[in-house]
């Protein structure tokens, strides 16, 4: 019996996608090719692989044994060209780097512009989600490092802290709280409060401060992403909890005001059991060099 990998990968992309349409797409093959060549891996391996009953293509118990083994196969071949990478030095390569959303939109591309000027021969991505999406990724191995909001506790990774981040407090310059010289949790009793999805750290860090400040019971509202609760904010939905690197040019142009309330950790994070490649350690480098993530919003008193 004979493992053939460029369909044990095609087989993959199909698990992941659960398609075969998508995983064609994927691939720049046509469905019928991708088709074709999972059914020839299903007859070297006397097997059924996938169920096609449904609408959507998924593993069956034998696809389901053979798409964990594919999982170490193809992340060992990941590690193998780390390996060789290491011997070349920085010459050439890729880094691609999750961040979390807020993490990912605001401090990832100066920082990674930076590295690839001291670095011209690599090429930088970006992979931006919440931290549960980045989280996921990291642990799937789609990426080797990412910088997030607060601390995993997954014990397949390797938290760092790197860097602090005040959350503040924003609200329309309209709002009759934006003219008090001090304001109290108790004043914020009857505000709505807009607050990040559920899988964002941003979200987790919200519901904490508003029990501490004994406001569990206040409005509230969802909304998906920083610029999303800014534009809500502007227009007067509630008062939002957010990054102070979020709302830096909205407190230049007088669209916003804000009050600091906490500090959360900013983490490099890595899976335990990867080799880095000399890019990944490179940015690394830099990363802990940067030493603290620039402050621009003027000091309020916290609540």
């Amino acid at each position: 019996m004979e493992l053939n990998l460029h369909r044990l990968w095609i087989f993959m992309q199909v698990v992941e996608h659960q398609g075969f349409s998508a995983a064609a797409h994927r691939l720049y093959m046509s469905q019928p090719s991708v088709s074709n060549q999972v059914r020839r891996l299903e007859q070297s391996l006397k097997v059924t692989l996938i169920d096609r009953s449904g609408s959507r293509a998924r593993p069956t118990a034998e696809g389901e044994v053979l798409a964990e083994y594919g999982k170490r196969v193809f992340l060992l071949a990941e590690e193998a060209v780390t390996a060789v990478q290491q011997v070349s030095g920085l010459a050439s390569g890729r880094l691609l780097v999750g961040g979390s959303t807020t993490v990912g939109t605001y401090l990832l591309p100066p920082l990674l512009a930076g590295f690839q000027e001291r670095y011209p021969g690599i090429e930088c991505d970006i992979f931006v989600g919440n931290n549960e999406a980045v989280l996921e990724r990291l642990l799937a191995g789609d990426i080797r490092v990412a910088v997030v909001a607060g601390a995993p506790t997954a014990s397949q990774l390797v938290p760092e802290t790197v860097l602090g981040e005040r959350l503040v407090l924003i609200a329309a310059p309209g709002h009759p709280l934006a003219a008090r010289d001090e304001v109290c949790p108790r004043d914020l009793s009857g505000c709505r409060f807009l607050l990040r999805e559920p899988g964002s750290q941003t979200r987790e860090l919200q519901e904490q401060v508003l029990t501490h400040w004994e406001l569990t019971h206040v409005s509230r509202g969802d909304v998906w992403g920083p610029e999303a609760v800014k534009q809500c904010v502007v227009a007067g939905l509630g008062l939002a909890l957010i990054s102070e690197h979020a709302v830096v040019e909205d407190v230049r142009a007088g669209t916003l005001t804000v009050l600091p309330v906490a500090v959360r950790p900013v983490n490099l994070v890595r899976r335990r059991d990867r080799l880095l490649s000399p890019a990944e350690r490179a940015f690394i480098e830099l990363l802990r060099s940067v030493g603290e993530w620039p402050r621009e919003l003027p000091a309020v008193d916290a609540p």
